[in-house]
Parts: C-alpha cells; structure tokens; sequence
C-alpha cells in the first residue's frame, strides 16, 4: 500500500517534479553564464557573478523585444493573414490536379475546430496567466538553486544510504556536465538553425521570413520533429508567392535538416551526451502524452538525465558491468 501510495503521489505532482526539473535545468544555465562571467571579470563573489549574469540574460530579452517586437508582431500577424490565402492555392492546384475534396474537407473540419477554439478563449486565457505564473516560479527557483548549487547538492546525497553517496555524486557530477553541454551546443545550434532559416526564406520572397526563421530556431529545442512543425507554416507563407517558391522552401528545410542532423546535432552530442535517435524521438512522443507541451520543451534534458541514470546507475554500479558513461572521455593508456 505505501508502495501504490508513493507511486500515486508521484503521478499527482508529475507537473509539479516537471517544473522543478525546468529550474535546475535554467539553474545550469545561470550557474554557466556566472562561471562566464568570472572568467572576463576575475570577480570572486558567487553572488556578484550570478547577479550580473540574471541582469545580462534579462537585458538581452528585453532589449530583443524592444528592438524587435514590434517587427516580429508585424510578421507574426502576416503569417496568420497568409495563411488562409495559401490554404486556398493549396486548394486551387489539388482541385486542377483532382484532389481538391480532401482539403476542401480538412478546410471545413478546421473551420469547426477554429469556432470550438474561440468558444473556450476564457479557459485558454488562464492557461496562459497560469503558464506565466509557472515561468516566475521556475525563474526565481533557478535563481535560489544556482546561488547554492552546493547546498542542494548536499542534501540531496544525504538523502542516500551510505554506500550510495559516491555513485550519487558521480551521477549529478555526469548530469551537470551533460546538461551544460547540451544547453551550450544547442543555443549555438538554434542561433544557426533560425539565421538560415531567415536568409534562405528572404532570398526566396516568402513573406514574414524573420518571424519564421524565430519560430525554426525555438523549435529546434525540439528533437527531430521541431524542424517538421516549422517547415508548415514556411511552405504555407511560399505558396502564396508560388508553388515553385513553396518547392524551393520544402529543399531549404531538407537542407538545413541535413546541416543540423549531420553537422549540429552531432556537435550536441559530443559536448553532451550521445543518445541515439531514436530514444530521442520516443522520448519526445512520451514525453508528450505523460506532460503536455512542457515535457516536449524538456523532452532532450529529461532524455539525456534518464540515459545518464541507466548507464551510470544500473548499467555500471547495479550490474557491475564496465562501460564508459557517456560524456566521459576515455582516458588514454
């Protein structure tokens, strides 16, 4: 019974153990810029360092928004007039081609779920305050682990048994430098995903091609199927240009999925861990069904903390099986 008690527990707060998971993540993140910051300022105050780098990361944000917001509002709302006109080119050419009765039926079906939609604007509107509450809460809680990062470390291996502590240590020891890998190589991965994405979508006319290539590199957070999601309303925005336009966009994005997934990921993985890809895209469907949209954005941390766990813990000290757990380099003999 306190077994099916713990596990219910567990399942209750899943959301709640979620966003503590997203402020240690972000907390690696602060933790990272401070040692940063260290390093071109030669301040030796934790506190300082970390100050500075929250102050950094926020100015960067608004200044972002402020110098850009209005432009990407601007593109933001061309996509969504766009869309509906490139819905019906689609439309037109299948109807040339004798196929125009399934869109037609997808176009109404839409259509009723876009009125079903608006009905429930009420509750999609607290969804929202509530995300933006969660987002606080996960930001301040980044702040206080990554102020202590020792502290809470502490307490968790206290929690172990004694003959547990060192494996402990060593698991959060691999998780830490995992996670800073994946968040170093992936910022650098979404920077290059979106400034080719906006180049390649501007040398073609496609419209709104700034707010597409912002949209490509916050995808790219997701494994694998974020550059799908992001190519829809790329190639929708093209065929309002022309049908070759959209064909161009459809090579463009199988170009930069190549770059990404022959060059970029790769870099990912050897500075973080190296999962494989299909783990990776299981793990962002589970990741989906158990938690929603916040699981997807953290389905590549989450993924890269359990394979940590399998290898380090059981593989290695529960099975006592002599492998080298992934991000570690081998050490020459």
């Amino acid at each position: 019974m306190a077994v099916i008690g713990v596990a219910w527990l567990l399942v209750s707060l899943s959301q709640f153990l979620l966003l503590v998971f997203a402020a240690v993540v972000l907390a690696c993140i602060f933790d990272a810029m401070a040692e940063g910051v260290g390093r071109l300022t030669g301040l030796k105050s934790r506190g300082l360092r970390l100050a500075i780098a929250v102050l950094v990361l926020l100015a960067v944000f608004i200044g972002a928004f402020v110098l850009f917001g209005a432009q990407f509002a601007q593109e933001v709302n061309t996509i969504r007039d766009s869309i509906p006109p490139a819905l019906e080119q689609i439309e037109g050419l299948l109807q040339r081609m004798g196929y125009g009765g399934t869109l037609t039926g997808l176009l109404e079906q839409g259509s009723q779920d876009v009125s079903s939609i608006a009905s429930r604007l009420g509750s999609y509107a607290l969804a929202v305050g509530s995300g933006l509450t969660d987002f606080v809460l996960v930001f301040v809680a980044a702040i206080f682990i990554a102020a202590d990062p020792g502290l809470h470390r502490r307490g968790l291996v206290l929690l172990m048994p004694r003959r547990a502590e060192e494996p402990a240590r060593e698991f959060l020891d691999d998780c830490g430098n995992g996670l800073r890998g994946w968040m170093l190589g992936q910022a650098v991965s979404s920077i290059l995903v979106g400034t080719l994405t906006w180049a390649g979508l501007a040398l073609l006319g496609v419209p709104a091609s700034g707010g597409l290539g912002l949209i490509a590199g916050l995808l790219d957070v997701i494994p694998l199927v974020g550059p799908v999601l992001a190519g829809i309303p790329a190639v929708l925005l093209a065929f309002t240009v022309s049908p070759m336009a959209a064909l161009w966009t459809v090579g463009l994005f199988l170009v930069i999925q190549q770059l990404q997934g022959n060059f970029l990921q790769p870099m990912i993985q050897k500075q973080a861990v190296n999962v494989p890809p299909a783990v990776l895209l299981f793990a962002v469907f589970g990741a989906g069904v158990l938690f929603g949209g916040l699981g997807v954005l953290l389905a590549a941390p989450l993924t890269i903390v359990l394979f940590l766990f399998v290898q380090r813990i059981y593989v290695r000290d529960l099975l006592g099986k002599d492998i080298t757990v992934a991000g570690q380099e081998e050490q020459p003999d």
